[in-house]
């Protein structure tokens, strides 16, 4: 008789073969580009970790946003704000849609930019030209704007807090291109 250990039957049929590699180099199955999106927005901490630095996974976000819908990016950036409290990755992927898909860009700006450190990350973001982009253009400069003048002063007080870019940064540059050429600031309309 043989041996039970080495020759058990197994029940169903065996998994199928891999066909990728990770970033550790082991074997690994493909994710079509929706479902490696949604996993690197909801676990994706742009920054360095043991197999990937931050600029690696900078440009597999950016591929991967490519690769879809916009629509589709549009609700993976409000799923990873609301469902997974990320910062930086709906903040990016809010960012992309100024540049790639501007009509998904309103309302997901609306769910995605709740507060003063969002805010701030969405325009370092545009202004670090990442998302192909280094002004803030007159589309989110007036999201930036509307989100400015509808916060009340308590939630202001405490965007302004943190800096890199600070609020007064961001508000500098709303305002900066408001400027008529007789050099004088323009009313607000």
């Amino acid at each position: 008789m043989a041996n039970k250990q080495l020759f058990k039957s197994s029940v169903g049929r065996p998994p199928p073969e891999t066909n990728a590699r990770n970033e550790a180099g082991g074997k690994a199955y493909a994710l079509s580009p929706q479902a490696a999106l949604a996993q690197y927005a909801a676990t994706g901490c742009l920054n360095t970790t043991f197999y990937a630095n931050a600029d690696m996974q900078l440009q597999t976000v950016l591929a991967l946003c490519a690769a879809v819908e916009p629509a589709f990016v549009a609700k993976t950036a409000v799923y990873a704000r609301q469902q997974g409290q990320m910062k930086d990755m709906p903040a990016l992927l809010t960012a992309w849609l100024a540049q790639h898909g501007p009509e998904w860009l309103e309302p997901t700006f609306a769910r995605v930019i709740d507060n003063g450190r969002m805010l701030r990350n969405f325009v370092q973001i545009l202004r670090s030209g990442a998302v192909g982009r280094k002004s803030l253009g007159s589309r989110p400069k007036r999201l930036v704007q509307r989100w400015l003048n509808d916060s009340a002063d308590a939630r202001l007080l405490s965007a302004a807090v943190g800096n890199d870019p600070s609020l007064a940064d961001v508000i500098k540059w709303c305002i900066r291109n408001r400027l008529t050429r007789s050099g004088r600031p323009s009313m607000p309309g």
